[in-house]
């Protein structure tokens, strides 16, 4: 009996193995896609930044103050300021002439750039910082893309909603596809099924040698897809470093961990409710 058991580790098993790694690389993909695309969104909120003008009448030690009181806010992920000199300079370059050259002055003022931890970069938030900031009378203006920080965000709910929708869609996908091909391998076993019931084996004893023939083959397929999703996702940063800051460690071992246990509980579930239907069946039922 063990010998007609461990049979389903052939042929069959390697094709059931391809199946469900095939699946799982798709449904991988998508959750991989889900997390980075979230990375992303928080990235390039935390880079849309706020350009806070001060008086000429601000002390030095007053603005390093200034500065640290801001770096301590919840809402602000870091600072940066530019001087009088430094915004001149900045200017001249992108304009290609020298304003203090005809004006006699430096136009500028020093400023400080307020890049927002992405939950406060929107414009609501913004707004009540912008109030808070203001309040001081030696700030003169505060500046930022609102147009960009709009687009971002309704852009990220869309692109959200349609990853999370296709996500879905290809977990039902999956289930069927995986279930159709386990189905299909006890399906060919079903008269050894029905053989076992005859000499009085029990359902349990039935049942656990395709549940751990198919929890492998869930196992075996995990283990390959999340090794060609970690290599493609290595193969992408090596040709774009900067994607370190979407693709990040915690998003392979999600997208790994998902992959694994979606792959073994698939597995076994299908294997279960395919089982129990052969277990079911009468001896006329098992040649239709």
């Amino acid at each position: 009996m063990s010998k007609k058991i461990g049979t389903l580790f052939n042929m069959q098993f390697i094709t059931a193995s391809i199946s469900t790694t095939l699946v799982l690389l798709l449904l991988g993909g998508v959750v991989f896609f889900l997390l980075t695309a979230n990375n992303l969104s928080v990235y390039v909120r935390e880079n849309i930044a706020l350009s806070v003008s001060i008086s000429d009448d601000m002390k030095e030690t007053e603005l390093l103050s200034f500065r640290k009181s801001l770096n301590e806010k919840p809402y602000v992920k870091q600072t940066n300021y530019i001087s009088k000199k430094q915004a001149l300079k900045e200017q001249t370059e992108a304009m290609g002439t020298d304003p203090a050259e005809f004006l006699g002055y430096n136009p500028f003022n020093a400023s400080i750039e307020i890049k927002l931890n992405a939950d406060y970069a929107n414009t609501d938030s913004i707004e009540k910082i912008k109030k808070e900031i203001l309040s001081d009378k030696r700030i003169l203006e505060i500046d930022y893309p609102q147009d960009l920080m709009d687009a971002v965000n309704q852009n990220i709910k869309k692109i959200s909603f349609f990853l999370l929708g296709l996500a879905a869609l290809l977990t039902l996908i999956s289930f069927a596809l995986i279930n159709n091909t386990i189905r299909l391998t006890i399906y060919s076993k079903r008269f050894l099924i029905h053989t076992m019931k005859l000499v009085g084996a029990s359902r349990a004893f039935i049942r656990r040698p395709f549940l751990v023939h198919n929890i492998w083959i869930g196992l075996l397929s995990a283990i390959i897809a999340d090794a060609l999703l970690t290599t493609a996702a290595y193969f992408c940063v090596q040709y774009e470093p900067d994607l370190i800051e979407i693709i990040t460690p915690a998003v392979l071992l999600t997208v790994a961990g998902t992959v694994l246990i979606f792959g073994i509980l698939i597995t076994t579930l299908c294997a279960l409710i395919s089982i129990n239907k052969y277990l079911r069946m009468k001896a006329g039922e098992l040649y239709k």
